[in-house]
């Protein structure tokens, strides 16, 4: 049976698996929304064959059929099982290796709260393929991620066109995350002090580990690798959860290649985490704390001779630091320079890309920044 494979994986950092997306809806927009986005497994009822039919002469679908809890192929042969769970207990009666089909779809009817997690842990390390019934992004993503690995896909039971086109988005964000960033090692050229302004600490629902941190930068066409406060300092404690991300005008990557400002993050929105190497992470914000401090200037060049150049601004204190493009092995090579002791000659990291934005989006057109 051909299987509509999403083309994405959410994973850890140790685990990759693709995740499959079927959809069961009897809206026309809903199924073509589907299929251009490469989704053509579609679950009917028994008793709608005739919409089976109409939908496959108008576009190229693999039809399969829910009838008395098995899931069947036009041929009639069972492809998938139907698993209602009303009740905890029904969770614990679940044996996946006594499933007679190797593709196992959790129903969980009307569960207010649904606890992805069990299901995820009950059928960790079976052979089978489980995937849940979700109906809106929200649950999509639970079973996708739940417990790091998430079930093997989803069954989306929607009637609105939004919902697919939700869910195709979350994908494209964590393919993107797969990808490497491109990073350029950039010479500082020049730091000063720049008096007082609204600094932004962005904390999030993660820790960031060594050499990870967030892009920033005071022009689109150049953001800075800010460092974590993951490292232990003589006046404080560290804070892997925060980045002191520099002033509310600065520019900062959030997912889909877009930018947004530093004044702008709120509780609940994602943000990208880079590390040295340029692998890369979503992550969700969780606090915003702004603030009033004295500001340091940073300025830099990828070439000494061109009148190219990039330019940050950061809290004046020695838990800043911009990340180094070495690999760090102690005094001689920090992972991160902090910005106290950051001087003329030394060498950063910085993801360089299109100066004009339009709502964090970037466009072709002319821009000076300065």
């Amino acid at each position: 049976m051909p299987r509509a494979s999403s083309s994405s994986s959410v994973t850890s950092a140790d685990y990759e698996r693709a995740k499959e997306v079927w959809i069961c809806t009897e809206n026309k927009q809903v199924m073509t929304a589907a299929v251009e986005r490469g989704w053509n497994t579609f679950l009917f009822s028994s008793q709608n064959q005739g919409l089976a039919n109409e939908w496959s002469s108008l576009a190229l679908i693999n039809p399969l059929f829910v009838e008395e809890g098995d899931i069947l192929d036009v041929e009639k042969i069972r492809v998938a099982v139907v698993r209602k769970v009303l009740s905890p207990e029904d969770v614990q009666k679940l044996h996946p290796e006594s499933e007679q089909a190797q593709i196992v779809v959790i129903d969980f009817a009307d569960w207010q709260v649904i606890p992805a997690e069990n299901i995820v842990a009950t059928f960790q390390g079976s052979q089978k393929t489980v995937f849940a019934i979700s109906r809106n992004l929200s649950e999509a993503q639970s079973f996708l991620e739940a417990l790091e690995h998430g079930l093997g896909g989803v069954v989306l039971k929607v009637e609105d066109v939004n919902s697919v086109l939700d869910l195709k988005a979350y994908f494209d964000r964590r393919e993107e995350v797969k990808s490497l960033l491109s990073l350029e090692k950039v010479v500082i050229t020049g730091v000063h002090t720049a008096g007082m302004g609204d600094r932004v600490c962005v904390d999030l629902c993660c820790l960031m580990k060594p050499g990870e941190g967030l892009l920033v930068g005071s022009f689109a066409r150049g953001l800075f690798l800010v460092h974590s406060e993951c490292m232990e300092s003589n006046y404080i404690s560290s804070r892997p959860f925060r980045v002191n991300a520099g002033p509310v005008h600065a520019y900062v990557a959030v997912p889909g290649g877009r930018t947004c400002y530093l004044s702008e993050l709120k509780a609940g929105k994602e943000v990208i985490v880079v590390d040295q190497r340029g692998r890369q992470r979503t992550a969700v914000v969780g606090r915003v704390k702004i603030e009033s401090r004295p500001l340091i200037l940073v300025e830099a060049k990828i070439d000494l001779d061109s009148e190219i150049h990039y330019a940050i601004l950061l809290q004046n204190t020695e838990t800043v630091a911009l990340v180094s493009p070495h690999p760090g092995d102690g005094l001689k090579s920090p992972a991160a320079i902090p910005v106290t002791s950051l001087k003329v000659g030394d060498e950063v990291v910085l993801r360089t890309q299109g100066g004009a934005r339009h709502t964090g989006i970037e466009i072709q057109e002319f821009i000076m920044e300065r």
